[in-house]
């Protein structure tokens, strides 16, 4: 049976989120991270780890079917490549930095400066979009400690959290660009191999839609339920379960993790009670 070849980062967060992703869609695999090539024996994919730069590069040349990769890679390397999913996890900004004590007032900071990156294809068209001529130094690994030791005056990395800038006497200034991890694949799959690709992006939603959403119980009473079920409609519509009390019923219904509070809030208005939260594994609509 043909099998969708997918490149993995080989280590990482990113590369313990995807294998997280695959496992809660059903597709276990045989061997580990060891070994540079691994079999699925619950799905037609086998497993490419690779590191995170060069999965453009295989995908691009077909070594490789698809793979998961940060947005800011796949933008960043400008292969021919295309993207076929937005995976939600791995979430961070690349955005310029400079040292805390320095004032900032604009963009007009960095003309003329030393910008420490291993972003260098990005940071420079975003430079020349804003008409600023700056020097890149381009550098692999530590970025965040340029301004420290004199290499540079500015440095140009990704962001999760900003402990590290704060840890290296830096604050962020202007983020360039917001990137997640996406899921890329060659332009020509064939047709078999795409229909693969279809199922695996059908498995990986269903999972991300049902951690977006909660599953809820309550029980509520009958003299309001018309605007109860206007505040929770739910999928289509909630289910509706007679209670041993006539005045009340059970609703069961599906509402999204965002809105969840103040969905919660305007239940108990309206005499919700005895209200249940449960998440939800996996989801098909």
């Amino acid at each position: 049976m043909e099998k969708l070849r997918i490149a993995v980062q080989k280590s990482g967060r990113l590369s313990e989120k995807t294998l997280e992703l695959f496992n809660e869609c059903g597709i276990g695999l045989t061997g580990g991270s060891g070994r540079l090539l691994v079999d699925s024996p619950d799905f037609p994919v086998e497993v490419l780890y690779l590191r995170d730069d060069d999965i453009p590069q295989y995908v691009a040349d077909g070594v490789a079917d698809v793979g998961v990769v940060g947005e800011n890679v796949y933008v960043e390397t400008g292969k021919d490549v295309v993207i076929t999913e937005r995976l939600g996890f791995s979430k961070c900004r690349i955005s310029l930095a400079i040292p805390k004590a320095h004032e900032y007032k604009g963009l007009e900071y960095f003309q003329g400066k030393r910008i420490a990156t291993t972003y260098p294809v990005i940071l420079s068209k975003f430079l020349k979009e804003k008409n600023i001529t700056a020097d890149i130094h381009v550098i692999s690994g530590s970025v965040e400690i340029a301004p420290g030791i004199g290499l540079a005056d500015a440095i140009f990395d990704i962001v999760s959290s900003g402990s590290t800038l704060f840890s290296n006497n830096l604050k962020e200034v202007e983020v360039v660009m917001k990137s997640e991890a996406v899921l890329i694949s060659t332009p020509n799959l064939s047709a078999s191999k795409q229909a693969i690709l279809e199922d695996l992006i059908f498995r990986m939603r269903s999972v991300q839609k049902a951690k977006k959403n909660k599953y809820i119980l309550l029980n509520a009473p009958k003299k309001n339920l018309d605007e109860i079920i206007a505040i929770i409609p739910g999928m289509k519509s909630p289910s509706i379960v007679p209670l041993a009390d006539e005045g009340w019923v059970s609703l069961h219904s599906v509402v999204p993790e965002k809105d969840f509070w103040n969905i919660i809030g305007k239940l108990q208005d309206k005499g919700a009670q005895g209200i249940l939260v449960i998440p939800i594994e996996k989801m098909i609509v």
